[in-house]
């Protein structure tokens, strides 16, 4: 009896134990619990606005700065220079042609003579031109002598007025028959219309020639010219009377002055032509020669860094970036001064600025960073990885 009375009293232990579970709600097991609790917060974040979505995203840990190497670099005066390519051209060249039909009888000059203003290149056959200029002469002289004789007659009241003034008219007349005989047989002849060098003659000793025809080439390469195109940006930076650098094709380095800068850009490039007057007495440089030239500019306050340092920015625009006071990257577009073998020279950069030189192309405008200072050693490895990079 005792005994059962015990598992009675066992069973209803248990059966309030049940009830008190009952009442708490928990009807499920531990890992149940776990997946409805998070069901329970998306459901509930889902009819959250997004600010607080946002808000609840930031509560994890935030990335820590990106570092990015920098330098402010030493400031220095460095001459802007300029460089285009060009050509070399004579300074004045003329095609020598005919002025009347004939066949060639002197041709005293061969190609590549050099000449002197009015020598003579060619002469055509005029025999009958030269008959009328003897003819011409001589009848000059007879009417010379009849005035001179009529004028004595007049002193001693020997001779009438108007027979003076026919004889005087004769002479006049005969001059004027002279030289219009002289001016024919100047059209046989083709002469130098300058100093120069004879580069072409397309004809030969005894050919016939048409009025207007080619019969040589003459280059005045004295000085020579250097001629390029300029971009409308730095057009301001030079001016006639500048010194300028030729170095040509075949390695020659000369030096020539500005003479002429158009003021007329070209349609189609947008650039104007610059002409550089180079001394060339021996006539050593030739016309039609490739060469770069160098324009110096007035001298500009720059600073020399490497050229990986140049990026892109937002506008495509080229620059530079760098860290300001408060950590964050700006863009600096920058001024071309000089490309050196040693790296650039660029302008326009703020005399205070943390220039990025590794880690530009990692951050953009805005970021906030971890400048640390280059040492002089990284700068030296990239400008000498720049310079091998554009040999």
């Amino acid at each position: 009896m005792p005994k059962i009375r015990f598992h009675k009293l066992a069973a209803i232990a248990v059966l309030i134990g049940f009830a008190a579970w009952m009442g708490t709600g928990e009807f499920s097991s531990v890992g149940s619990a776990a997946d409805k609790s998070v069901t329970i917060d998306k459901q509930a974040g889902a009819g959250q606005p997004e600010a607080a979505k946002a808000k609840t995203a930031e509560v994890g840990p935030k990335a820590a700065p990106r570092t990015v190497a920098v330098v402010t670099p030493p400031r220095k005066t460095f001459a802007r220079a300029i460089r285009i390519s060009g050509l070399t051209e004579a300074d004045k060249r003329a095609v020598l042609a005919t002025r009347v039909n004939g066949v060639i009888e002197k041709l005293p000059v061969k190609q590549g003579d050099r000449v002197k203003t009015g020598d003579l290149v060619l002469m055509l056959a005029a025999e009958e031109k030269i008959s009328n200029v003897d003819n011409a002469k001589q009848l000059l002289v007879q009417r010379k002598a009849e005035l001179d004789a009529a004028e004595r007659l007049a002193k001693t009241g020997n001779l009438p007025k108007l027979q003076l003034d026919t004889a005087r008219s004769n002479l006049t007349l005969a001059q004027s028959q002279l030289d219009t005989a002289q001016a024919e047989l100047d059209r046989n002849e083709v002469k130098a219309p300058f100093d120069g060098v004879i580069d072409r003659i397309p004809v030969e000793l005894g050919s016939s020639v048409m009025q207007g025809g080619e019969v040589a080439t003459i280059l005045k390469l004295d000085p020579v010219i250097a001629r390029g195109e300029i971009s409308e940006r730095d057009l301001r930076y030079v001016k006639i009377g500048d010194e300028a650098d030729v170095r040509l094709v075949n390695d020659q380095k000369v030096t020539g002055t500005v003479r002429y800068i158009s003021r007329d850009a070209s349609a189609q490039t947008r650039t104007f032509r610059v002409e550089v007057a180079i001394p060339n007495g021996d006539g050593s440089i030739p016309a039609g020669m490739t060469a770069e030239i160098t324009l110096s500019a007035e001298p500009t306050n720059a600073v020399m860094l490497p050229r990986s340092v140049v990026t892109l920015g937002d506008k495509g625009d080229l620059g530079i970036r760098a860290v300001g006071k408060d950590g964050k990257v700006a863009f600096f577009p920058i001024d071309l001064v000089d490309d050196t073998p040693h790296g650039l020279v660029l302008g326009g950069i703020p005399e205070d600025a943390r220039i990025i030189v590794a880690g530009q192309e990692l951050v953009k405008e805005g970021d906030t960073v971890k400048p640390v200072e280059a040492d002089q050693a990284t700068i030296n490895k990239l400008i000498s990885e720049a310079s091998a990079g554009t040999q």
